[in-house]
């Protein structure tokens, strides 16, 4: 039986008092990929923000990579995102480090006391997405798809269960964004799961997955000729 990496059932998602989806029923197996999509404003921060702890989930059933999300405390927040990768639109890397001190600082971070254990598995994942040769450089001396790629290799190091990744494509020219992607489908063959918000149709179109909608309130699956 496919492992279920993520399930929401009858899932409704608040921001504050404010109604954002409901009656959601999600379930992502274990090396699914798929997208999210839908117009701004239509949910799709807000439903990635409550799968990575940051808006509690207040309606329904929620379980992910082995979390239950009605029930999350605080204190479990960071256990959680251990086995989670999340990679953000605007990449959120620390200007003042260089490319192999950023992931070191999140290793340290998460528990990795090993010195040498540390740049092997730096090594690992930038060799993933082709920086390996980059990490001495800062982010303020790399492109925006170079430090995308960066990004992605952060959300690698712990080897998560799911990777969230939240408009990762969004700052990045067409040509950039191919190659960006490229990185992320060779990811996810090499078998991990990934859950895409994204709202270049041109990407859809040109590497066809699983697609979730969110649009009036709720999240459906769309087939890919009506995207």
């Amino acid at each position: 039986m496919s492992e279920i990496v993520l399930s929401l059932k009858n899932a409704s998602i608040f921001q504050r008092e404010n109604l954002i989806l409901s009656d959601v029923t999600v379930k992502i197996k274990k090396g699914d990929f798929v997208y999210l999509i839908g117009k701004t404003g239509s949910g799709k921060s807000s439903f990635m923000k409550t799968l990575y702890g940051d808006i509690p989930l207040q309606k329904g059933q929620g379980t992910i990579v082995g979390f239950d999300l009605s029930t999350l405390a605080e204190r479990e927040i960071p256990f959680l995102r251990r086995k989670l990768g999340v990679v953000f639109q605007d990449f959120q890397l620390l200007n003042d480090r260089t490319v192999k001190d950023n992931l070191a600082f999140v290793l340290t971070a998460t528990g990795w006391k090993d010195k040498a254990k540390q740049d092997q598995r730096i090594n690992e994942v930038l060799e993933k997405v082709g920086m390996k040769t980059k990490d001495f450089k800062y982010p303020y001396q790399l492109s925006g798809g170079e430090q995308q790629r960066v990004a992605i290799a952060r959300a690698l190091l712990n080897d998560p269960e799911l990777i969230l990744a939240d408009e990762p494509t969004g700052n990045l020219d067409p040509q950039t964004s191919v190659e960006v992607m490229e990185v992320l489908k060779e990811i996810n063959q090499n078998g991990n799961t990934i859950l895409m918000a994204t709202h270049d149709y041109a990407l859809i179109l040109k590497y066809p997955y699983k697609t979730l909608k969110c649009d009036d309130h709720q999240i459906f699956e769309v087939v890919q000729k009506t995207v």
